[in-house]
């Protein structure tokens, strides 16, 4: 990575000039990243700094400019197109020869390394004054980690993902993700589990890295939609520690205060996660009794069957029993036209086989809803507009891959 960018003309410390805040985890590192562009967005507006901030994240749900955004906007177009080319051309010189005169191929980056490098190489050319980079997978051996002097980094809640690369155990995911600690460099994370922060604690000994642990911050707004959910109040809080300790260090003589927090969760943005649209074709009625789930979920990574379980429990024990269930695939329109996703692994069981694996379960778990099982996520959203034509309305929660919900946004909002 360090030598992508020099041949692009960024030295370590243009890197280092971008004001970087670096986040790691499993769970919850888009929301953390976007709270903790909330709230310097609205120390910003306040004050003037920071001007511009950037933010590279992933993945992307219905535009691959989502993946870096400056000032809670993915980039334009046209930029994406001027820098893409730019990155693109600098790093692919022509084949040359090698001493036996064989030709010699130029090696490049791989698809997540040149979107990063794509990222770094916007943001110096833009001249934001604060960027904000979501590590990849892990962290020790992330493309991200090419950044060598951050301004504070963060780790969210830790999971067991990306085993083969990162496992097999917790506390190995937990090495891999701390791995962005830098020496000095404050580090803030959310709870953890004992074995990992036994890591952790070890880690940042080892880097000599400030390191603390963050609860949830019980003077966080309350009855804001934004964070009904527990878990974001955890990624919540973890972000204004780190917008704090940011500011501290760049703009010391600048606090943030509870209208500034308030300000910062009621402008959170973060499409697809958590997210309620109104849809005139399924909000029919201010008594929304009905209750719709559209599913689909496929990852080597995670068992979709458990998932189906876990869901299905968590709808009952809270009172959110669905009254249908439609499992789908990720397969967008009828049509057979859909979008490029370069992240998306192609399930070795057929969809039909996994969508009648997950309906016979969740009939055993709670076999009251209706269970539907459609080919495409544009069926899936006809057969509930069909069924709010008839209930007079409802409420509908699509859930189970982001691959789905980018799908069903692309429909929603073409």
């Amino acid at each position: 990575m360090k030598e992508w960018l020099e041949a692009l003309g960024h030295s370590t410390n243009d890197i280092n000039g971008l004001n970087i805040i670096h986040v790691a985890g499993t769970k919850g590192k888009g929301s953390t990243c976007a709270f903790t562009r909330s709230f310097l967005h609205a120390h910003g507006l306040r004050t003037g700094f920071p001007k511009r901030i950037g933010l590279y994240t992933g993945p992307d749900l219905q535009s691959i400019r989502e993946r870096i955004q400056i000032d809670n906007q993915p980039i334009t177009e046209d930029l994406f197109t001027r820098y893409f080319f730019e990155v693109w051309e600098r790093l692919s010189p022509p084949d040359t020869l090698d001493v036996a005169g064989d030709n010699k191929k130029t090696r490049q980056p791989r698809y997540l390394q040149l979107l990063a490098l794509l990222a770094f190489h916007t943001f110096i050319r833009e001249r934001v004054q604060a960027a904000i980079f979501e590590t990849h997978h892990g962290g020790e051996y992330d493309a991200t980690n090419v950044i060598s002097q951050p301004v504070v980094t963060a780790i969210t809640s830790l999971g067991m993902d990306h085993i083969a690369q990162l496992g097999p155990t917790i506390d190995d995911i937990a090495w891999h993700k701390s791995g962005i600690f830098k020496p000095g460099v404050p580090t803030f994370s959310a709870p953890q589990d004992l074995g990992p922060v036994e890591v952790m604690r070890r880690r940042a000994e080892e880097k000599n890295v400030p390191l603390k642990f963050v609860s949830i911050n019980e003077k966080l707004p309350e009855n804001k939609k934004v964070l009904a959910a527990p878990v974001q109040r955890i990624n919540c809080s973890l972000a204004l520690e780190v917008a704090r300790c940011f500011l501290q260090a760049r703009a010391p003589e600048c606090v943030i205060d509870d209208d500034l927090v308030r300000k910062g969760v009621e402008n959170f943005i973060w499409p697809g996660r958590f997210e309620i649209i109104q849809d005139d074709n399924i909000d029919r009625s201010e008594t929304k009794k009905c209750r719709v789930l559209i599913f689909s979920h496929y990852s080597e990574e995670r068992d979709g069957i458990t998932l189906v379980e876990e869901l299905a429990r968590g709808l009952l024990e809270n009172d959110a029993q669905p009254d249908k269930v439609i499992f789908t695939t990720y397969d967008e329109r009828k049509d057979g036209t859909k979008r490029i996703d370069k992240t998306l692994k192609v399930p070795e069981t057929p969809f039909p086989d996994v969508r009648t694996a997950y309906a016979t379960r969740w009939e055993q778990l709670d076999p009251k809803p209706g269970l539907y099982v459609e080919p495409t996520i544009e069926d899936a959203l006809a057969l509930a507009r069909d069924i709010a034509v008839e209930k007079e309305g409802l409420d509908v929660l699509v859930t189970g891959s982001l691959h789905l919900v980018g799908g069903a946004l692309s429909l929603l909002r073409p």
